[in-house]
């Protein structure tokens, strides 16, 4: 048997205990185990991954990954591999409330319109004749219905309903919808496929909420979130996969600002002028404080004949950095200080 880690261990602990994970919070429990982000370390994910399913595989149980087809929020979660009649003893639930489930499911399957749903009220009249698990044969030949599914009430009904949201088995909209909850799309992957439940073109994964090619004569049906895949690119063609018949598809406000963005060139190009000139702007003023500096040095090395033409220089410099720097108020604080210095030096001559 695989040698398991207490990683290992803690992360088949936390999905037992908590159930079914989101990917995010999946990534950061595996995050914290392991030091590793396996949205970068894909590798390092797979690696726990495989060593905890070949473990599990020793008990007939399998960690999992699923996709939420009304959300399309990714999940993880650890399943039963077995339907048989010692897994059943295992669950909580009566053979009346199993049966109860099966009804819904298949309702929710056989949808022709692909939605998901059956309402509230229609699960709750379902009727369990035809989910006979225990039947014994009359003398007229015909299947008797077992009185536990006969009498299997409304309030009965209500209350496995509530379990079974409870559970995550199933889920209640606002609107009074019943449909799949995650774990039944991690738990019945192989159940879609033996019922013949017909899969999304794209990912070939049940097409339990989807959407169908308007062509009646093609049954083709895609997942919304691998239409986003099929048609994310403005040049794609809208069209199904299968007929060539037009495909009514509206990109996402977002998704399509986003394109937009990106197929438009030059569309970032202002700013980046603008920093440019910033940057140039800052440069020459650089510059021009170097271009003192030296003149500084130059007018104490020559005398008293170049001073005029360096001063008159710096005056000049001074001038045009001040018409560079924003702010009237650092403008004027520098021309009154020119100001002051060309009286300065007349007063001095005069005196």
């Amino acid at each position: 048997m695989t040698e398991l880690s207490w990683k290992h261990h803690a992360i088949i602990q936390a999905l037992l205990s908590r159930g079914p994970l989101k990917e995010k919070d999946f990534y950061s429990l595996f995050n914290g185990l392991t030091g590793k982000n396996p949205g970068t370390d894909q590798h390092k994910l797979q690696e726990y991954l495989l060593k905890i399913n070949k473990a599990l595989s020793f008990v007939h149980l399998e960690l999992r990954r699923c996709m939420n087809q009304y959300d399309a929020q990714v999940y993880y979660g650890v399943v039963n591999t077995v339907s048989d009649e010692q897994s059943k003893l295992g669950t909580k639930y009566t053979v009346p409330q199993i049966a109860f489930y099966k009804a819904i499911i298949e309702a929710i399957v056989q949808d022709g319109t692909a939605q998901g749903v059956v309402s509230n009220i229609d699960a709750l009249n379902f009727k369990l004749d035809n989910q006979v698990t225990v039947a014994s044969q009359s003398q007229g030949g015909q299947h008797e219905v077992p009185p536990a599914l006969k009498y299997f009430s409304i309030s009965q009904k209500a209350k496995t309903l509530d379990e079974l949201v409870q559970d995550q088995w199933l889920n209640l909209t606002a609107d009074g919808n019943i449909t799949l909850g995650v774990k039944s799309f991690l738990d019945l992957r192989s159940w879609f496929r033996n019922n013949d439940v017909p899969s999304c073109h794209v990912c070939n994964e049940a097409g339990v909420k989807a959407e169908l090619c308007q062509n009646e004569a093609c049954t083709v049906r895609i997942h919304h979130y691998c239409l986003k895949q099929l048609f994310n690119r403005r040049q794609a063609k809208k069209v199904c996969p299968s007929c060539g018949n037009h495909w009514q598809y509206t990109l996402p406000k977002e998704e399509a600002i986003q394109i937009e963005d990106d197929t438009v060139p030059g569309a970032s190009q202002p700013s980046t002028r603008s920093r440019g000139k910033k940057r140039g702007n800052d440069r020459t003023l650089e510059e021009d404080a170097v271009g003192c500096s030296n003149g500084d040095e130059q007018n104490e090395g020559t005398g008293s004949q170049h001073g005029a033409g360096v001063a008159q220089k710096r005056r000049k410099t001074a001038r045009t950095n001040d018409a560079d720097v924003n702010g009237s108020g650092v403008s004027q604080s520098s021309s009154s200080t020119s100001d002051f210095r060309r009286v300065t030096r007349r007063s001095a001559r005069l005196m």
